[in-house]
């Protein structure tokens, strides 16, 4: 069968996962290799060639899907493109007074903005001005456009902004500009604020776009390199996708045409919580705390009613910036943080990590600081024979001595104190930011599962799962892989939108009808240019709703609410369905007050072929013994225990075991502490329960 394989790869901070579908058989094939920070293109390459050593052919893959980090790592790393910012005349101080709202305690007397993606000196004033309805008021001044371009072009910018008052109402000026700049700077990225964000409130939309400027010429860059690389290896579908931070993917097609970059910054972590929520979900019926821990981060997310959480105002690094996205958080708690002690003798862990180069210590690759891994391999939790399935070994010796002079001895603690010392803090760590995370969402963890993921999420789930009260625990079968493997299981989705604030009641369904068709107008475009059928399309569509005065709003959906063409009938009871979920959210409702309408919305999703999961049955199938051995294991410091050790690819459907236990397998190790017990479900999950 040609075309017969999809693959997914997920480029991690130390790791890069690959997981193959096979198509005709249903079997899935997982692959890992080291991320390669300086070019991440070749750490995907590195990844495909091993799978062809394998047996298969590249060219017989049809689908391809990418999770990757490289707009985060650039924003949080700050190495993202020189910009420059055009803004209404009159209007320069925005980027400066942003919001005035504080990231940070109100009593932080050396309190300090985030720097300027664009300074002052590459800000440039433009006449024109667009009323709240956007009638001009001013015309465009050409001119002063044709200037501006001329000195960004001198200052060498490599990305310019551009953020008109209103424009989100008309956008004439802004596409104008844009057709002066390329005819004065041809080839630089222009970024319009009409497209990357057109809503409502000047310091959001800017902030937006200028994060969309900012990345656009890195993500831009690595997709072509990634492009050429994989027409190199004989990867020569046409079927190539990024996941964004929605949970859907799009075309590679989209990232190069520009106006998209903004949307990958969760592309990464987001993978993984759809994974939860298709393959896990129906498992977990009470909802799902989802722990990606890998070498870097681990990114938290909650899983309710078969969907990841979802917002449409985040703040990445301190940057604004309102695109729809998984509803997640990210902390330095990764396998690669390292471990070290302040001048107040305090323990800490992160933000700062080994990565994938020179990586921690037992790595051997040049890394002397103490890291959560070296904590786990020296209280016997991973194997150093059988770290990625024996392809690597550890050094003991390594996390040994890394261990004793960044913690032990500056601690006065023995070796697996320190060692076990430095887990307690990363769980703990862990477990305080999954209960906050729970109580800013009004989210009941008590029958909820925990499920981890990532490298090392199996390691500490436990743990964290014991602070935190929960007494059942769900491992995929393939944790290491898991974010990867989410990428074979989501459509291609878009988010339209357009702001245009008026009350509720002064809205006709005729008006509201016009610019639902527009919106979905726009996306049929899209899909058409991205080469993908409309035909084959579902549309959903939301409106923003807000109480006259209040200064945020609520996504309201109007699924089920009209037939066709929104009518009366659709916003009556758009009307009370918001007034349901303002009480639902926030504890009341005033079904008296006047609505007003903030924003329209309009989501398209064209649907993809998934990975289906298996339903295993229960038989006396021969496997082999699972069972590897024992060794000691060091949960408390110096106390050792006795656990016995199981191969994962031996065990099957019904299989139960009590801690204390470890599991290995590829891509991942599982910890089952004493007062445990371990099931293995039909779907191959590991059922972890409280005794």
């Amino acid at each position: 069968m040609k075309n017969r394989y999809r693959l997914g790869v997920d480029v991690g901070g130390t790791h890069t996962d690959l997981v193959l579908l096979d198509m005709l058989s249903g079997e899935l094939m997982v692959e890992k290799v080291s991320t390669t920070p300086g070019n991440p293109a070749q750490g995907v390459q590195n990844g495909i060639a091993k799978l062809i050593d394998r047996g298969f052919r590249a060219q017989d893959i049809e689908f391809f899907s990418h999770g990757t980090t490289i707009t985060t790592n650039a924003l949080l790393e700050m190495r993202g493109a020189k910009v420059g910012l055009l803004i209404t005349k009159g209007y320069r101080g925005i980027q400066e007074v942003q919001n005035q709202a504080r990231d940070t305690t109100l009593f932080d007397y050396f309190y300090k903005k985030p720097t300027p993606i664009a300074p002052q000196s590459l800000t440039q004033e433009i006449s024109e001005r667009l009323d709240h309805s956007g009638q001009i008021l001013v015309a465009l001044d050409e001119e002063a456009v044709r200037q501006a371009a001329r000195d960004l072009k001198a200052a060498n910018v490599a990305s310019i902004a551009v953020c008109y008052l209103f424009s989100f109402m008309n956008q004439s000026h802004e596409l104008r500009t844009r057709e002066i700049l390329h005819e004065e700077y041809p080839g630089v990225s222009v970024s319009l604020s009409s497209e990357i964000l057109p809503r409502i409130r000047e310091w959001a939309r800017m902030s937006t776009t200028l994060l969309n400027a900012y990345l656009e010429p890195v993500l831009v860059q690595y997709i072509s390199l990634l492009n050429k690389g994989l027409d190199e290896m004989g990867v020569l579908t046409s079927q190539r996708f990024l996941m964004q931070s929605n949970g859907g993917v799009m075309p590679f097609s989209a990232v190069i045409a520009g106006g998209k970059s903004v949307h990958t910054l969760l592309s990464g972590p987001a993978a993984g919580a759809k994974a939860s929520a298709y393959l896990a979900e129906e498992t977990a019926k009470n909802g799902l705390v989802t722990v990606d821990m890998g070498g870097t981060s681990a990114d938290i997310a909650f899983i309710e009613g078969g969907v990841p959480l979802e917002v449409t105002e985040g703040v990445i690094a301190r940057r604004q910036v309102d695109v729809p996205a998984l509803d997640m958080t990210t902390i330095s708690a990764g396998g690669g943080s390292i471990a070290w002690v302040d001048d107040a003798g305090f323990l800490n862990i992160g933000p700062q990590s080994a990565g994938a180069v020179p990586g921690p210590a037992c790595y051997g690759r040049g890394g002397t600081r103490a890291t959560v891994t070296d904590a786990d391999l020296i209280c016997g939790y991973i194997n150093p024979e059988y770290f990625l399935g024996g392809s690597q070994t550890l050094s003991l010796e390594a996390a040994k001595l890394a261990i004793t002079q960044e913690v032990a001895q500056p601690l006065n603690l023995s070796l697996y104190d320190a060692a076990a010392g430095v887990r307690h803090i990363v769980d703990m760590k862990m477990a305080d930011e999954v209960r906050v995370f729970a109580a800013r969402r009004g989210v009941d963890l008590t029958n909820f599962t925990l499920l981890p993921f990532g490298g090392a999420g199996a390691v500490h789930a436990v743990a964290v799962a014991e602070e935190l009260g929960m007494k059942r625990i769900l491992v995929p079968a393939r944790p290491g892989a898991f974010s990867a493997l989410g990428l074979l299981c989501t459509d291609v989705v878009h988010d339209h939108m357009r702001s245009d604030l008026k009350p509720l009641e002064m809205i006709s369904a005729d008006m509201a009808e016009k610019i639902y068709e527009e919106l979905q107008q726009k996306a049929v475009d899209d899909l058409i240019t991205e080469g993908l059928d409309p035909g084959k399309a579902y549309f959903s569509r939301e409106i923003d709703l807000r109480y006259t005065g209040q200064g945020y709003e609520l996504r309201t959906s109007l699924e089920g609410l009209f037939s066709g063409k929104l009518s009366p009938k659709s916003l009556s009871a758009v009307r009370s369905r918001f007034d349901e979920l303002h009480e639902k959210i926030h504890g009341h409702s005033a079904a008296n007050r006047s609505v007003e309408v903030v924003s329209y919305r309009l989501r398209v999703s064209v649907q993809v072929p998934k990975y289906q999961l298996k339903i295993q049955v229960a038989t006396s199938k021969d496997m082999g013994n699972p069972i590897k051995g024992e060794r000691l294991i060091y949960p408390r410091g110096d106390e050792a225990e006795h656990a016995v050790v199981y191969e994962r690819e031996r065990l099957w459907v019904g299989d139960t075991f009590k801690g204390p236990a470890i599991v290995e397998q590829f891509d991942a190790t599982t910890v089952i502490p004493k007062g445990w017990s371990a099931t293995v479900d039909a779907h191959l999950n590991l059922i972890l329960e409280h005794i």
